[in-house]
């Protein structure tokens, strides 16, 4: 864990920073693969606390039973990542 000394974030900035994150989550996603294979393709970005504040980010994605030979856990471990970074440059901004 990286102590960035970041200011208390208001809830709109709690609200963005998710959001900005799920679509870096997403975005690596459909880099990857095409939305017609996706079956499914769920992104859950959550806060808690407010000082320090600490995020969950959950990616749950399923490809379409014709799809073989991918790896469906190793593409979600990445938007994982990328969410995170993602989370990690937003509140860089505002340090």
């Amino acid at each position: 864990m990286v102590e960035l000394g970041i200011p208390e974030l208001t809830n709109e900035q709690i609200e963005e920073v998710c959001t900005t994150a799920e679509d870096a989550a997403r975005i690596h996603v459909l880099s990857k693969v095409s939305p017609k294979l996706l079956e499914k393709l769920d992104i859950s970005v959550e806060a808690e606390g407010a000082k320090p504040v600490s995020f969950t980010v959950e990616v749950d994605l399923a490809l379409i039973p014709e799809v073989k030979d991918f790896n469906q856990k190793k593409v979600a471990e990445e938007a994982v990542r990328e969410a995170f970074e993602a989370i990690e440059i937003y509140l860089r901004k505002l340090s």
